[in-house]
């Protein structure tokens, strides 16, 4: 079976001339996951009687002429840490097993006010702790293109719905690189905003200083367009950037010519797999033969990201999980005291990944180590940010591999959580920055598995990274879909 859905784009363009409709599109990504999540396992929840009632709704208003914008019957779907209210909404964890939300994160408020269809809620690493979809209480997701390898993680299940075609877009969170790495792994483009563009209200938190939603889709207009619908000020959440927002359309289409592109040095060589370099450094050339100022930069405080940030996201993990201990809601382990009580059901409710960074956050956050791990993990991250201030008076934009491999196989890094981390070596520094970044694909490897050019851009940069990557696309041609043998499978 090989996808052969709409765009966003093309699908909005088919319900405005009348050749389709909201039902029909939702029946076609249903027909998809009914003759894939089987192999897959995109979906923890499909809320097919919302989603119809949702897609009859989007169909009544088109036809009596209110347009609600480019999603408006459009089906798309949930990673399983936004709050649907009355839509169970577990992250992936059975310490939330069963827990149906009062209300709706504000993403998803934005979405049903543009007039999505939502499809239901993709699987993920349980709290989104994790970089293949493996750490998952419900099961692990897999890779569409090769269902014996991750789709990557933590928005494995939102991307490999996409790549599938059981949505035609979808919503992920980015912690460390949980959108950007999926998305390369799949052959998507997937974005990280600016911290604090799109709000966190109803997104259940893992590192609340980090985590940041954003969109997976087939293309960059896709990205912008699902961008523009969920991102905005919101007073819900106090971190919400309240200023003036970029257009990320605004120039897309004009090139490169006479932007200036950085390639990180410190992104590259050993434990980079030699395809990924290879496609990385053609399109680069791509790039500068259409008119870009292509410069070799150098940030030193990448090469320590990695340890500040598995101690940074911990100890906010550590905070943010306090809250689930057996009382307020989700799972409940009786026991003879309230302490018995709490101590059995995290044991029971938490995972081995989210157990093991609930402990290392504790230990980092702990009398008498705090300034030796958290506040020197703290002095790290200012320095990424002064780094990348110094070197963006210089460039416009910064290139590398948003993945050092392709995607690999399944349970090959279960056992190796430092192989796992190494995963999100090139997409963390934008997380601790607070940058924008989005994944490109631009390729296939020998085994036909997809490659991702990561773009990274400074703060409220998203008009020029559209721009760039936009021209990326054009440049790679990328057009491949998934295969899946339904049969063998």
């Amino acid at each position: 079976m090989t996808p052969d859905g709409p765009t966003i784009v093309e699908a909005g363009r088919r319900l405005r001339e009348g050749k389709t409709t909201a039902v029909a599109l939702l029946e076609s990504v249903l027909d998809v996951a009914q003759l894939t999540e089987a192999i897959v396992h995109a979906y923890l929840t499909i809320d097919r009687e919302g989603a119809f009632a949702s897609a009859a709704f989007a169909d009544e208003e088109l036809a009596n002429g209110r347009d609600r914008g480019p999603l408006h019957g459009v089906p798309v779907a949930l990673k399983d840490n936004m709050c649907t209210r009355g839509v169970e909404t577990t992250a992936a964890s059975q310490i939330l097993g069963g827990y149906l939300p009062p209300y709706d994160a504000t993403v998803v408020t934005r979405l049903r006010q543009a007039g999505a269809v939502i499809v239901g809620k993709t699987n993920l690493d349980e709290f989104a702790m994790g970089s293949s979809t493996e750490n998952s209480a419900y099961g692990p997701t897999f890779n569409p293109w090769d269902v014996s390898r991750v789709p990557g993680g933590s928005s494995g299940g939102s991307a490999a719905a996409v790549a599938i075609g059981s949505a035609l877009g979808a919503l992920g969170s980015d912690t460390g690189g949980s959108i950007r790495q999926p998305a390369a792994l799949t052959g998507l483009v997937g974005l990280k905003p600016t911290y604090g563009t799109v709000s966190r209200y109803g997104l259940i938190a893992f590192a609340s200083s980090l985590d940041q939603i954003g969109p997976l889709t087939r293309t960059v207009e896709d990205a912008a367009v699902l961008l523009e619908a969920v991102w905005g000020h919101d007073p819900l959440d106090a971190t919400s950037y309240d200023g003036a927002y970029p257009d990320p359309r605004a120039e897309m289409g004009r090139g490169v010519d006479g932007i200036r592109v950085g390639v990180v040095r410190e992104l590259s060589g050993e434990g980079y797999e030699p395809e990924v370099e290879t496609a990385t450094a053609n399109m680069v050339d791509r790039l500068a033969g259409e008119g870009a100022e292509v410069v070799e930069v150098s940030l030193p405080s990448f090469e320590i990201a990695l340890s500040a940030y598995y101690l940074i996201a911990p100890a906010e993990a550590s905070a943010n999980l306090a809250r689930f201990d057996g009382i307020r809601f989700g799972l409940r382990i009786p026991g003879p005291t309230t302490e018995a009580l709490m101590s059995a059901t995290r044991a029971e409710g938490f995972g081995p990944e989210v157990t093991r960074r609930i402990l290392l956050g504790t230990y980092g956050l702990s009398a008498g180590y705090y300034e030796a791990f958290y506040g020197q993990a703290q002095k790290v991250r200012a320095a990424i940010r002064a780094d990348l201030a110094r070197v963006y008076t210089d460039v416009d934009v910064l290139v590398s591999p948003t993945s050092p491999t392709v995607a690999f196989e399944a349970g090959a890094r279960v056992a190796d959580p430092l192989a796992m981390y190494l995963s999100d070596i090139c997409t963390i520094p934008s997380n601790l920055a607070g940058d924008p970044a989005v994944s490109v694909p631009i390729a296939l490897d020998g085994r036909g598995l997809p490659i991702g050019f990561q773009v990274m851009a400074p703060a409220l940069g998203e008009t020029t990274l559209f721009r760039v990557a936009a021209e990326v696309e054009r440049l790679a041609g990328f057009t491949a879909r998934p295969v899946i043998d339904l049969v063998a499978s």
